[in-house]
């Protein structure tokens, strides 16, 4: 463990200089807790572009760059993991062997408080302020063996891999050749599967994403980023020339961030979800990913699909200020009545019947009110019927 004192400089993220992110990008590739895409400085520079409180803290030590902490800042001192609600994975990534003093680095960063739904386990300056752990289920693509994930499957869960293949065969004859297109470039199909997405998040009584004109644009620009650390990946199911189900999301070299995954309506009992993961799985295999972060959730689909879980925590870093314990006494108790219906079958079943019930009459005022309503940008991208494949904690 290093015990050399610690400087910290704070930057935009977009305006991190090259050698910064060279720097960054080192410390993510030291260790396997730091390779998730959400993690690179190209998702933290893409949310700067669009939320003004983007910033990031650069830890230094004898000179050199060797943490990095992104976050956002209200004008109140109230922090958050950068793209909170949006990130399913957040941390301070930093060299092996480095640590820090959460105080310290949250008066650098002129914070109060600092509140995280999906930190990494390995945190430890952070422990103290974790208030649940959470598991995030994962695909291992690579086993260090000749078994692929696909033979996995079929021993695992012979059922559910038979009845999906044979629902594949069903629509390829139904509506056209199947094809899968792991690294689709046309942004009318990006258009296409966030339509779908934001009314199933209407049609489900969750908060629509794509409704946010600033959510619309970071997809839309993360879809350009094409790094080694980090690229969108467009990845979509097609029937003949029509698509049957999309995703979106970010990969570094070694791990894939399932992201927003939707499906045409209509097509629902092929399953075309199940479908897209696993054609998306097989596919970033093949491109040399090792990991398939599914996202913090209980989902039976999840439960079918991962091979193991990685645990996530949640919590508030404080000190002491008034801001921050109004914060606390704010937050913490929507956050423990949530997790609470999460976590029991018996709550979250009603719980969701509920807001599909709120979610069709909210639909239907929406096609009555379809004439009169302005558009904006992310009006337009939640015009067409959809559903998704599934939703992490937050409906995402």
């Amino acid at each position: 463990m290093r015990s050399t004192s610690t400087d910290i400089t704070i930057h935009r993220p977009q305006e991190l200089s090259a050698s910064l992110r060279r720097a960054w990008h080192r410390a993510m590739d030291e260790s396997p807790d730091y390779a998730n895409p959400f993690l690179a400085p190209e998702f933290a520079a893409g949310v700067g572009t669009y939320r003004g409180g983007a910033r990031v803290a650069v830890l230094h030590q004898d000179g050199e760059a060797v943490g990095f902490f992104p976050y956002e800042r209200t004008s109140f001192g109230v922090g958050r993991a950068i793209g909170l609600g949006l990130s399913d994975c957040q941390a301070l990534v930093h060299r092996p062997g480095v640590t820090w003093d959460t105080g310290e680095l949250l008066r650098a960063c002129r914070l109060s408080v600092f509140e995280f739904d999906h930190l990494v386990e390995e945190q430890k300056p952070f422990g103290r302020y974790v208030t649940g752990t959470f598991a995030s289920p994962v695909i291992d693509l690579k086993d260090g063996g000749d078994t692929t994930y696909a033979e996995w499957l079929r021993r695992a869960y012979p059922g559910i891999a038979k009845t999906t293949l044979k629902k594949e065969r069903r629509l390829g004859r139904d509506l056209g050749e199947m094809r899968f297109v792991y690294d689709e470039r046309d942004p009318k199909v990006l258009r296409t599967l966030m339509h779908w997405k934001s009314a199933q998040y209407r049609r489900t009584g969750r908060m629509d994403r794509f409704a946010r004109p600033w959510i619309v644009d970071l997809v839309d620009h993360l879809f350009q980023v094409r790094e080694e650390h980090f690229t969108g990946v467009l990845s979509v199911v097609y029937a003949g020339d029509r698509p049957v189900a999309a995703h979106f999301g970010p990969t570094s070299r070694t791990v894939f961030g399932a992201w927003f995954t939707a499906y045409d309506p209509e097509l629902r009992y092929y399953s075309p979800g199940l479908i897209m993961h696993l054609r998306m799985a097989e596919a970033a295999g093949r491109e040399g990913v090792r990991l398939m972060d599914l996202g913090r959730g209980d989902k039976e689909w999840k439960d079918w699909l991962k091979t193991r879980e990685l645990r996530v925590g949640e919590g508030f870093a404080t000190r002491p200020h008034p801001v921050a314990a109004a914060h606390r006494l704010w937050r913490r108790p929507v956050r423990g009545l949530r997790n609470t219906v999460l976590a029991h079958p018996s709550l979250r079943d009603p719980a969701d019947r509920l807001l599909k019930t709120v979610g069709t009459l909210r639909s239907e005022g929406w096609a009555g009110a379809a004439g009169r309503r302005p558009e904006s940008r992310g009006g337009r991208a939640g015009s067409e019927s959809g559903r998704t494949g599934g939703a992490a904690p937050r409906a995402r």
